[in-house]
């Protein structure tokens, strides 16, 4: 039966996700991986093996390494979910056994790896996390030597097949070939340093006075994570007035009643919704922090002498809400990366908006639509990407490409390079290989004429995802003595960003006028998210019956209005519905598999007129999908079909319902994310989806 008969796709093969591999682990002894070889227990059981890890790591170094006869240098870094190392552990020995040496940085932030990796002139690293997902999940981010990017389409294929081709039985006999350098001290002064540089903090703007913090109380919640004492030091050191960790405990439970996953979708959150076991954030203990300092400053927080905010980060710290308590509403305004995005924005335009306006403000489809129009009207370029800060990073290298022609002049290029340049403007090279190479040879024209390698001035502002993952410019400052522009996703530096702007707009402000700027940086638009966990990904593709399907049932539920088909050349399978005039302002719908969990969304973005006609749309489309795209063997679904009938008669205490222990907490989150159940005061209890749901 051939691919199509099937109902598959007939392109190939991406074992990766939006952001490198990101499964539940299991030790390839347990029962559930005995007998299969890495790539079976991934692929037909959905799991990470330590075997996999070291296989996916030795099949990557061996592709760089190429037919280089001296070993090259790979940096691994990774979050603290796996306290005992036998996932960290056997990334590393891929690494030697392919004959590279491991620069080994331990529990550190993601974004610290690519820019350890770019001090030390390294060729790649690996980030061992899972990121804001679950404990019981891990994976492996890959960063590429040119500039840090991320593996693009073209990569991710040519990887693949490496892995899935290989032998890992001949792997797992291999001699470690390559030596194991500890380098975690280093790496983190240079992180310390990186962060508190004025130009990296934006704390000494060109125009004023330095930005001071010294009315700001912070706490800082490193979801149990990479960031776990490494981000308090920072912000101490950058003069916060007083700075409290919670959820500092790395080794513990990752992004459990913490983090930023547990805040997205949330705008404002008030003091019943921490109060009580049963309350959404009962466990919360940042939250419960913020509430306790706000009754206490209350006074001089309403008079302006004092303020409080909350860092919030995920796992791996590459992510970053924000959260301010207000004290006339006894509540805490909850920034994500939109607003955080937006607030930097204006910052940079304030400063300087002869050398920003213009620049290009590139956000995800994810984000409030009102965003990209508020940035346009600061004099920015709004710029529409797919879901995934790689695309953020792809964009800045075609910009880097472009800038470097321009100041070069076509005069200086040869024929075959200036046609290589064209090629890389279009959407569909997506092979970073390619921008490599095109980059060393503009490299050496310029290493042939000194003054065409100063000056390069980048058209760029913010890249924003609405979860929190933003991206501005960096500089590091090399061994050498030079300096390298960076661009990474670094929950930190966007942190320390948001406050350097607000504390700069803030001057001459009131009090009412700062909490207006927190409340509402930009007009806000309608946004939601509808998820369907625990499903059959492969079901959804471009074209594919059930993407048809949704298709029509959104057309549907729109009541005639005229859409338009979006194409993203970089995530095809998207179904990116846009709307010119839904209740009189522009809006989208867009519905997409998750790169980073077994879930699909449903995405609902547009004016707060069109609310009404959207959550109708998502909703039609949502019920499909769960009717259509459960996976019936999976054991989180199986668990929450046990969940569902328990609670057909009524609410339960949360004490009494019976599934499995180990995925008790996770499957609660995730079915309150589907909309299928809520915690009450009695209880867990059906909403109208999940009786809905249980009726089908």
């Amino acid at each position: 039966m051939t691919d199509k008969q099937k109902g598959q796709r007939p392109r190939p093969e991406r074992i990766q996700g939006t952001d490198g591999i990101r499964r539940e682990v299991r030790l390839a002894s347990q029962a559930e991986c005995r007998g299969l070889t890495p790539q079976q227990a991934f692929r037909e059981r959905g799991f990470i093996t330590e075997q996999f890890m070291e296989l996916y790591a030795f099949c990557h170094a061996r592709r760089l390494m190429g037919r280089r006869r001296t070993p090259i240098e790979l940096v691994v870094g990774w979050d603290p979910r796996d306290p005992g190392g036998k996932f960290t552990g056997a990334v590393v020995r891929g690494v030697r056994k392919a004959g590279a040496h491991a620069r080994v940085l331990g529990t550190v932030p993601t974004p610290l790896v690519p820019l350890y990796m770019l001090y030390k002139n390294c060729g790649g690293a690996f980030m061992v996390t899972a990121s804001h997902n679950p404990k019981d999940q891990n994976g492996i981010k890959t960063f590429l030597a040119f500039r840090g990017m991320k593996l693009l389409p073209e990569n991710d294929i040519e990887l693949t097949r490496d892995v899935l081709t290989a032998d890992y039985s001949r792997i797992a006999r291999l001699p470690l070939l390559g030596t194991r350098k500890n380098n975690r001290r280093e790496a983190l002064a240079l992180f310390h340093r990186f962060s508190i540089d004025p130009e990296n903090a934006w704390t000494h703007p060109p125009n004023g006075d330095p930005v001071r913090f010294d009315d700001v109380t912070l706490v800082v919640d490193p979801a149990n994570g990479a960031l776990s004492g490494i981000a308090a030091d920072v912000f101490r050191a950058l003069g916060f007035a007083d700075v409290i960790e919670e959820n500092g405990n790395p080794g513990s439970d990752v992004n459990l009643h913490s983090g930023v996953a547990d805040l997205e979708g949330h705008h404002k959150i008030i003091r019943d919704q921490v109060a009580g076991a049963s309350a959404p954030f009962g466990g919360h203990r940042a939250l419960k922090c913020l509430f306790e300092l706000g009754g206490k400053l209350r006074g001089s927080l309403r008079r302006g002498s004092k303020r409080l905010a909350a860092a919030v980060f995920d796992a791996d710290g590459d992510r970053f809400f924000r959260l301010d308590y207000d004290p006339f509403e006894d509540a805490l305004i909850v920034s994500s990366g939109d607003e955080t995005a937006f607030l930097q924005a204006r910052y940079l335009m304030a400063i300087d908006p002869g050398a920003y306006r213009g620049s290009l403000y590139i956000n995800t489809v994810e984000s409030d639509l009102n965003a990209a129009v508020a940035a346009g009207n600061l004099g920015l370029t709004p710029h529409l990407t797919p879901v995934g800060d790689k695309w953020i990073l792809l964009k800045t290298a075609r910009m880097i490409a472009e800038a470097r022609q321009k100041r070069l002049g076509n005069k200086k290029l040869p024929a075959s390079l200036r046609q290589a340049l064209t090629e890389l403007g279009r959407k569909s090279v997506l092979d970073a290989g390619r921008f490599e190479a095109v980059e060393k040879a503009m490299d050496r024209i310029e290493a042939e004429d000194e003054k065409a390698g100063r000056g390069l001035a980048l058209p760029f502002a913010v890249g924003s995802e609405e979860t929190g993952h933003n991206i501005t410019s960096g500089r590091l400052d090399l061994p050498a003595g030079r300096s390298l522009p960076v661009f990474f996703g670094n929950g930190l530096k966007s942190a320390i960003n948001t406050f350097s702007a607000t504390q700069y707009l803030s001057r001459g402000r009131t009090v009412n006028e700062r909490f207006a700027l927190l409340r509402r940086p930009f007009p806000p638009g309608f946004k939601a998210t509808l998820y369907a966990y625990y499903v059959k990904k492969e079901l959804f593709y471009k074209n594919s019956p059930l993407w048809r399907k949704v298709r029509r049932a959104i057309e549907s539920a729109a009541g005639g209005a005229p859409e338009k088909l979006k194409l993203f050349s970089e995530d095809p399978d998207m179904l990116y519905l846009s709307y010119a005039n839904l209740g009189g302002s522009p809006a989208a719908v867009f519905v997409r598999n998750s790169g980073t969990e077994n879930k699909i969304g449903v995405n609902l973005r547009g004016g707060k007129r069109a609310a009404s006609r959207l959550n109708a749309m998502g909703e039609s489309a949502i019920r499909l999908l769960l009717a259509e795209m459960k996976d019936p063997a999976d054991a989180y679904f199986q668990e929450e079909i046990k969940l569902l009938g328990q609670l057909a008669a009524g609410p339960r205490p949360e004490a009494e319902i019976d599934v499995a222990e180990h995925a008790r907490t996770r499957l609660i989150a995730e079915m309150g994310k589907q909309g299928l159940i809520e915690k009450t005061a009695r209880g867990l209890k059906l909403k109208p989806r999940g009786r809905w749901y249980i009726n089908l």
